[in-house]
């Protein structure tokens, strides 16, 4: 948890940041103390929200009266109108990933809200929702309210934001200007903090400035063309008679075409006839395929009718190719590998041996098998194996086979069509497949797949070819497989558990990675690693002592490198100087006798009382933070507090 709220596992450096963040904002809260660590941005907001009379701890956005309210909205009208379906398109993208779009007004009142439900309920407990000022001098730094003071797009994460209500939150904002170079209003994309990506400012910047041109499109008529060709997506203008009038060089692009030689050729030729007939192409995009010169292009196409005078006068229809949708999908929820060969450290010769096989795998076009036990590194494997293959530059979709209801399964590798079962979003959904293509698709605890999925999976590893659930129309694929299982599945087939023909048909290229106890000297290698990632994260200069190097090197490490790591967090952040010594390891691992009892004649009880002591004074009596440096979750910790009557508010500074 971060902040109450739920959030995806990430790495280590997403984690230090918001708890660095987090540190700078609670010294300037509490001493005025300013780090040159945090953005000049931010400070200054910071120093304005003090001088205002901010509440730290408050936060909460201040609702206006219902007639105040309807007049705003009916003062924004066109503005609201042009930008919800650019918000709907927008959502439809990123659905899934935890993110609500906000739109305000020049003043900073929300007008509109659109995204995941659970985060659109979770806002609205900060009174987040329409009809609310989120204005900076009310309710601190902000990305809205802070974005209409500066005039320029910007992104707050964590603790940047001036009240504590805001910590678990990432909201980017852009600000949406007028013919007349003035502010008229903000888009805003607000979700859970460690869902922070960096490429989120740019797309709300660009739908931002979408919104902006809509709006130029319907007070000049002058810059049609321009706006028209300037758009990423392809655009037909068609006619009362079905006829094409038009079609911008995107759209040329797309279709594969020149000189727009399609105009005057009727659009059902292409699209057919029943594309027409159907309700959601003229409210919201919907996957179809254009057929040019016996050629299908699989687009994402939105119908929009044109009437002029009440009367109906032809339809503009936008279009994007499938990849395009599936790039901006993957960039908006991270689908890239980050790792490579250089980031797996070793001097052993089985996992050198381990490496160079991988590396001549990643050239090849077969399916890789990585089996290894829990947290030997079997995704840091897929990733590099990814970024050494030709593929480096398309999507890298990873998906845990164990994490996924079995219900579920299916429909989040294959993807579903509007409608497909009770639950199913209505649009339908991109399966991992169709997102991984031209790239990878790494498959983790292939073991876990039921065996009626498994037979599916073998079908599709056939051909690489795809139906979504409740499809009738089947999509070809370029798709690499890499899967990875802590399991023996030789074994597993002669028990029946997995299938015999999948088994085979996945274990092209075997990568069988060692686990850390049979990696003599690595465990301090990967221990040095990762002090010297932390001493540089907090700017210190911790050392493990002579003892504490002994005894790591003398565990086996059951959890692997995984294990490893979290030891050397709990560790470093209980070590109150700068020699980290061995009475710092866990008691769990204390108690196989491979590390001396340096609490001498304390029992189990005492020693876990004074564990819980330490990090809290080091923690600066914040439970959460505590519970993070000895890995117990919130409630354990607040279990052992009170089974030990500790008050954490005795260890605030």
């Amino acid at each position: 948890m971060f902040g109450g709220i739920p959030f995806r596992e990430v790495d280590g450096m997403t984690r230090d940041f918001l708890e660095e963040v987090r540190a700078h904002w609670e010294n300037y809260i509490n001493y005025g103390e300013i780090s040159e660590d945090v953005s000049p941005m931010i400070i200054s907001s910071w120093r304005r929200c003090r001088e205002a009379g901010v509440d730290p701890y408050g936060g909460t956005g201040r609702r206006l009266d219902v007639d105040e309210f309807n007049q705003i909205m009916q003062a924004n009208k066109e503005l609201i109108e042009v930008a919800k379906p650019i918000m709907e398109n927008l959502n439809s993208l990123v659905l899934g990933t935890g993110f609500v779009l906000v739109l305000t007004d020049r003043n900073g009142i929300i007008l509109h809200v659109i995204g995941e439900k659970s985060v659109e309920d979770k806002a609205r407990s900060l009174n987040f929702c329409p009809g609310s000022s989120w204005v900076e001098n009310e309710v601190g730094t902000n990305a809205i309210g802070t974005c209409l003071v500066v005039k320029e797009p910007i992104q707050t994460i964590g603790a940047e934001h001036f009240c504590i209500e805001h910590h678990s939150w990432t909201c980017s904002a852009a600000p949406v200007i007028g013919d007349d170079g003035e502010i008229i209003g903000v888009l805003d994309m607000s979700g859970y903090c460690l869902s922070a990506h960096k490429h989120t400012l740019g797309i709300v910047v660009a739908a931002a400035y979408s919104i902006q041109n809509q709006l130029s499109l319907k007070k000049s008529f002058a810059i049609l063309d321009t706006t028209i060709e300037s758009m990423s997506d392809g655009m037909m203008i068609v006619d009362e008679n079905f006829s094409i009038q038009r079609i911008n060089k995107a759209g040329d692009r797309i279709l594969g075409i020149r000189d727009s030689e399609l105009n005057d050729i009727d659009i059902r030729e292409i699209l057919g006839e029943h594309i027409f007939r159907e309700s959601d192409a003229f409210t919201k995009r919907v996957d179809w395929d254009f057929t040019v010169q016996k050629k299908k292009i699989p687009c994402n196409v939105k119908i929009a009718p044109i009437e002029i005078e009440r009367g109906k006068r032809g339809m503009a229809i936008l279009f994007r190719e499938m990849k395009d949708v599936h790039q901006t999908v993957n960039v908006v929820s991270g689908n890239k590998a980050i790792y490579t060969f250089d980031n797996i450290l070793t001097q052993n010769p089985k996992m050198i041996r381990a490496i160079r096989e991988a590396q001549k795998f990643a050239k090849t076009r077969g399916c890789v098998l990585l089996e290894g036990e829990s947290g030997t590194g079997k995704e840091l494997f897929a990733h590099a194996i990814h970024n050494h293959s030709s593929r480096r530059e398309g999507p890298f979709v990873a998906i845990n086979c164990a994490s996924l209801p079995k219900d579920l399964v299916e429909s989040e590798l294959f993807g579903y069509e509007k409608g497909a079962f009770t639950g199913a979003v209505r649009e339908g959904k991109i399966g991992k497949f169709e997102l991984a293509n031209g790239g990878t698709l790494f498959l983790d605890e292939i073991g876990e797949l039921p065996l009626d999925l498994q037979a599916k999976l073998l079908r599709v590893l056939d051909d690489f070819t795809v139906t979504r659930v409740g499809g009738k129309t089947s999509k070809k694929l370029d798709v690499r497989m890499i899967v990875a299982t802590n399991r023996d599945l030789f074994e597993e087939t002669r028990r029946k558990t997995f299938r015999e023909d999948l088994y085979y048909r996945l274990n092209v290229f075997n990568v069988k990675i060692p686990p850390l106890r049979e990696r003599g000297a690595d465990a301090e290698i990967l221990a040095e690693y990762f002090v010297q990632q932390l001493n540089l994260a907090h700017r210190s200069d911790k050392k493990m002592s002579a003892g504490f190097l002994r005894s790591i090197q003398g565990l086996d490490w059951k959890g692997n490198v995984r294990e490893l790591e979290n030891t050397i967090h709990r560790a470093y952040h209980l070590c109150d100087g700068n020699a980290i010594g061995e009475e710092l390891l866990p008691e769990d691992l204390n108690a196989y006798g491979v590390v001396e009892d340096s609490y001498g004649s304390l029992s189990i009880k005492d020693q876990e009382r004074d564990i819980i002591e330490k990090a809290l004074k080091k923690a600066n009596g914040h439970v959460i933070h505590a519970g993070d440096m000895i890995g117990l979750s919130k409630s354990a910790m607040y279990r052992k507090l009170k089974e030990h009557r500790i008050n954490p508010k005795a260890y605030k500074a």
